[in-house]
């Protein structure tokens, strides 16, 4: 009887051992690779000797036109020496091409996937990462190639979509032109080239700087930030305002005005629009008012109006009679289909913003929430958010305790993304460094645009 017993239980065991995935072959070495794929991106990779069986596949951000556009596995250096000493294998590719690259990274890292597979076989785990534009490319490849991958990790990703981007880069300039340059001419959209969207760069900053020395100027300056929900504090070398020094929180929003306006709402647009074919946003039908009324800046704005002597009511009268922009059929279409989420994930995704982002304000993490729960797939989708200035600013220990977290979930079926496990994964990781992990939920997208909303579809021209 003893005997059968044990039989049954040996077993049981080589069972459970045969059904588990096989471990990778371990190398000799540690190998780094490097070449192209047939797009003409690089790829890059590294595989530890110890490989643990996970392979990371990081999307890199925004590289505009005529940047260097080397191929990277990693957010940075320290992150990725970390990790390879965990034993995780890192890949990622340049992309083809650089600027609004969608069609071009979604299958030159599904190429990088497959080259590293062929070359090192199956992995164990594979998860998707990336930062910033990377982080709309993660999601893409989540929702639309999801037998590929694991899990994803989106670190402060454009998840609100091209669409929504888009739409709320024209909001804070055409309340910039319509308020500081009335019948200046400077085009929002429909650049013919980059020298045509530099001009109009170049002009209506001339206008935003002589704003700025005036009272009145700076009262209008804050609303167009509010429009876009820039925070007060979003760049590591300014001071940290007070709560109701509206001056100084005017003076931090203006500095991140000048950089939206000298790259992304522009230049960036003019390439974005080149790809969809014409201009894929809109503002017909905006209500400005309420708007603004939804966004936290609501009460600097007012105060910054009061101390100006200004009619805010007259201001917010004015861009409701301004004429306004209609998108191109074709472009919205192109969008629509390259680059606008439906939300529906089948497997987790962790979402992690910085609370003070210019550049991809943390009210996009509700746009994808939106999505997400509409499709059924919100309690796939985790979010968690670090209190501090900048964008992708994360800590080594904060972006290393993000994937693990990922992989809490994928290992328990279920979230931990409190502050404080994750400042304790961050300080495991990293000791050196302070991590600030804190509880948040940022306000309602001011735009949000989602293939999970049927009703989400904007006036275009005929």
């Amino acid at each position: 009887m003893r005997t059968r017993t044990r039989t049954a239980v040996l077993t049981l065991i080589l069972s459970a051992a045969a059904a588990l995935p096989a471990l990778p072959a371990r190398a000799a070495t540690d190998s780094h690779l490097t070449g192209r794929l047939p797009s003409g991106a690089a790829y890059l990779m590294d595989v530890p000797a110890a490989w643990n069986g996970s392979v990371l596949l990081y999307s890199h951000g925004y590289r505009a036109v005529g940047w260097s556009n080397p191929a990277e596995n990693a957010p940075a250096p320290d992150t990725r020496d970390k990790l390879l000493g965990e034993g995780y294998a890192l890949i990622g590719s340049s992309y083809a091409t650089n600027g609004w690259a969608v069609t071009d990274a979604v299958p030159d890292q599904l190429a990088t996937l497959d080259l590293f597979t062929e070359k090192f076989g199956p992995a164990r785990r594979t998860l998707a990462w990336g930062t910033s534009y990377g982080g709309l490319v993660t999601t893409t490849l989540a929702e639309r190639h999801a037998g590929r991958f694991d899990g994803s990790l989106s670190m402060c990703g454009l998840v609100q979509g091209g669409v929504a981007n888009w739409n709320s880069t024209l909001d804070p300039v055409f309340a910039l032109k319509t308020l500081l340059a009335p019948g200046s001419g400077i085009p929002l959209t429909g650049f013919a080239d980059q020298p045509a969207a530099r001009n109009a760069a170049d002009a209506l900053t001339a206008h935003t700087d002589a704003a700025q020395r005036t009272p009145e100027g700076r009262a209008r300056i804050a609303l167009a930030a509010a429009l876009h929900d820039i925070p007060v504090h979003n760049d590591a070398a300014q001071t940290k305002p007070r709560p109701a020094d509206w001056d100084a929180q005017q003076a931090n929003q203006y500095q991140a005005v000048r950089g939206l306006l000298q790259v992304p709402a522009f230049s960036w647009r003019q390439e974005a629009e080149s790809r969809a074919g014409g201009n894929p946003s809109w503002n017909t039908g905006v209500d400005y008012t309420a708007m603004l009324r939804r966004s936290p800046l609501y009460k600097e704005v007012t105060e910054l109006y009061k101390e100006a002597d200004l009619s805010l009511r007259g201001d917010l009268a004015r861009l409701h009679r301004a004429p306004r922009i209609s998108a191109d059929t074709p472009a919205v279409r192109w969008m629509r289909r390259t680059s606008v989420f439906t939300g529906r994930l089948t497997h987790p995704q962790l979402d992690i913003h910085t609370t003070g982002d210019a550049l991809i304000p943390v009210p996009s993490e509700s746009a994808y929430r939106r999505a997400a729960t509409a499709a059924g797939a919100g309690p796939l989708l985790g979010q968690a958010y670090v209190d501090g200035p900048g964008h992708c600013a994360f800590t080594t220990g904060e972006t290393l305790a993000a994937l693990h977290t990922l992989e809490h979930r994928l290992d328990t079926g279920h979230w931990d993304t409190a502050p404080g496990a994750l400042n304790s994964r961050a300080h495991q990781a990293d000791p050196t460094t302070e991590a600030r992990y804190a509880p948040y939920h940022p306000a309602p997208y001011p735009r949000p645009y989602d293939l999970a909303h049927p009703g989400d579809s904007g006036p275009t021209k005929a």
